[in-house]
């Protein structure tokens, strides 16, 4: 089967491609054609995110295991398209550089049959170029936590003077 799947820069402009790819392939091949389809060089972090119908980020599928002692985070490589997105869970996050932090948002558009000759991955479709910076981000703060409060009064912090 091949994924007809629309990817979405999370900016202010409408940048996005309209991608196929065989549903068997993995989140890395997947990474590597929505980095080459944008224009990216391919070589920074990234993650994909399940989510629900609303976007709520869920379970990370990253590309590489960073941690020193090994985790059970799912990786791109071991980890078929099909597995996590489908006609009933349609919409994934892709996160491409974690320090600039380009954020995509994925959403599975059609499935159709695989066509005698036609090579996959494919762009179908692309709209919009890539700004040279990254779209700002504004991330909210806890409402509930005063940054500007100072801790002159630490009675009110719940800790023991002599706690250890």
């Amino acid at each position: 089967m091949i994924y007809k799947i629309r990817v979405i820069l999370d900016a202010k402009d409408d940048i996005f491609r309209d991608l196929e790819i065989e549903a068997e392939n993995t989140l890395e091949d997947f990474h590597n054609t929505i980095t080459q389809s944008f224009g990216f060089l391919g070589n920074e972090m990234a993650s994909f995110y399940t989510c629900d119908e609303r976007w709520n980020q869920d379970e990370e599928i990253a590309l590489f295991d960073m941690s020193e002692t090994g985790s059970n985070v799912r990786l791109m490589n071991e980890t078929s398209l099909d597995d996590v997105i489908n006609e009933a869970s349609p919409k994934m996050i892709y996160v491409y550089d974690f320090l600039s932090m380009w954020t995509f948002f994925v959403e599975l558009a059609d499935i159709v049959e695989k066509e005698d000759g036609k090579s996959y991955p494919n762009v179908l479709f692309s709209f919009g170029d890539i700004p040279d910076t990254p779209p700002e981000r504004k991330f909210e703060s806890d409402p509930a936590v005063d940054m500007d409060d100072n801790l002159d009064n630490y009675d009110d912090m719940g800790f023991e003077e002599n706690w250890n």
